[in-house]
């Protein structure tokens, strides 16, 4: 007779566990920068406020040279990064010290007072590198706290707390823009400012129960600092040679990157639909704050979904649904359309993103976990490259903005032939399925 091993504690005392809820913390901490910092205040205070002097197309330039520095940073540092926290049980002490960074940028851009667009883009390109980079061993640091197709929940609760999370924060400041004398500060200015210093301390603040709480699981052959940069770095050039005999894991990232590349791009062209609709300020705000706190619910039964029908199963529900929402952006007329687009967008944004977490989590090597999420991370950050040229090639030839937009649909349509091909563990995590 076959033994079978008692149930961990984990699975005993339920997946909603303490090291869990200190995980996925950090989620709801760090989401903060990418609500109000990346995606709310600092692309409007740099154009506004900071370079209102210019032509639009110049600060929009500028701004966008800063992201893809920063990007090109984090794609060029991520995986290294990764191979050296897998060899050195440091994913904790990387991810405090990316953190710090990108918690000390931001605090600056609330502390400098009257500074020039050169440091501000600076300190936010680095705000940039700190939470990209901290997110490769957030992520990596699933393993410690899930495992099988409790991943899924897992996963999905880390994505639903940063959604309330950093909603909760940037409904709070954007109140502080609109009425910035209930604040007793003078103006919108100064409320942004404040607004900064606030997520500062919030994701401080939210960093710490993942500190405290959650163990990093110890390599096999743990090893210092300097030893295991440079065997990290030999191991990680290995990897890269190798990556081929990784068919699996390589054909996810592919799959991966066609996908997210077209999430990433239906969302911003939602957003310039709305501009280029008239549509006011405030109803981007409230368009962004929705997408939040839709997220939050949707994400949640994403990871039930997951576990209840397959991690694979339930990412092509959001493609598919996804393919909808584009086909809807092509038609959209009012701002009724507009609200009803970020209500759709926010059901699959976060559960696709949290399963497409959980599922590489289960693909992968526990030992190389930093690594390859470092490889994933990697790809994330070359998203949105294929999208917006398929859109303006598009536009070019057929003449119409509008019609340019379903270009998108191959983007998710080559990503979702590509996932069926991967083979996915059950729910187990022993075997592989197809």
């Amino acid at each position: 007779m076959t033994s079978v091993p008692p149930p961990s504690p984990a699975h005993r005392n339920g997946w909603l566990d303490r090291k869990v809820i200190g995980w996925a913390l950090y989620d709801w901490g760090n989401s903060a920068f990418a609500t109000t910092v990346m995606a709310g205040f600092f692309p409007v205070f740099y154009k506004q406020h900071l370079r209102g002097q210019v032509e639009p197309t110049t600060s929009t330039f500028e701004l966008g040279l800063f992201n893809a520095l920063a990007s090109l940073a984090v794609v060029l540092m991520a995986p290294a990064l990764g191979a050296i926290a897998d060899l050195g049980r440091t994913k904790k002490p990387m991810l405090a010290a990316w953190a710090g960074i990108g918690i000390l940028a931001t605090a600056g851009l609330g502390l400098a007072g009257d500074y020039g667009w050169l440091l501000a883009g600076s300190l936010y390109a680095l705000g940039v590198v700190g939470f990209s980079a901290s997110n490769i061993f957030y992520d990596a640091m699933i393993i410690s706290v899930a495992e099988g197709r409790r991943t899924d929940a897992v996963s999905a609760f880390g994505f639903a707390l940063g959604y309330l999370g950093g909603g909760l924060l940037f409904a709070l400041n954007v109140l502080m823009t609109l009425k910035p004398g209930w604040f007793g500060l003078p103006d919108s200015a100064a409320a942004v400012r404040v607004s900064f210093l606030t997520v500062a301390a919030w994701w401080a603040l939210f960093s710490l129960p993942l500190l405290v709480l959650v163990p990093e699981r110890a390599p096999r052959q743990g090893a210092g600092w300097a030893t295991a940069a440079r065997m990290g770095i030999v191991r990680l050039v290995r990897t890269i040679a190798g990556i081929r005999g990784m068919r699996n894991i390589a054909l996810f990232l592919v799959a991966y990157y066609f996908y997210i590349d077209g999430v990433s791009t239906i969302i911003k062209m939602a957003v310039d639909y709305g501009l280029a609709l008239g549509f006011p300020a405030r109803s981007l705000i409230l368009a962004l704050l929705l997408v939040q706190f839709v997220g939050f619910p949707a994400a949640i039964a994403f990871g039930w979904l997951g576990e209840r029908f397959g991690t694979r199963r339930a990412i092509l529900t959001g493609l598919a649904i996804y393919v909808g929402i584009t086909v809807w952006g092509v038609a959209m007329r009012d701002e009724t359309d507009f609200y009803l687009l970020a209500v759709a967008v926010g059901c699959v944004q976060g559960g696709v993103q949290s399963l497409s977490r959980s599922m590489f989590a289960r693909l992968i090597p526990q030992r190389k976990s930093a690594e390859l999420f470092g490889f994933y991370n990697m790809m994330g950050k070359f998203a949105t490259l294929l999208g917006p040229i398929l859109v303006g090639v598009t536009a070019r030839v057929s003449g119409s903005s509008r019609l340019s937009l379903l270009s998108i649909i191959i983007l998710f349509l080559a990503g979702g032939a590509l996932l069926l091909c991967v083979r996915e563990r059950s729910p187990a995590g022993e075997a592989l399925v197809s």
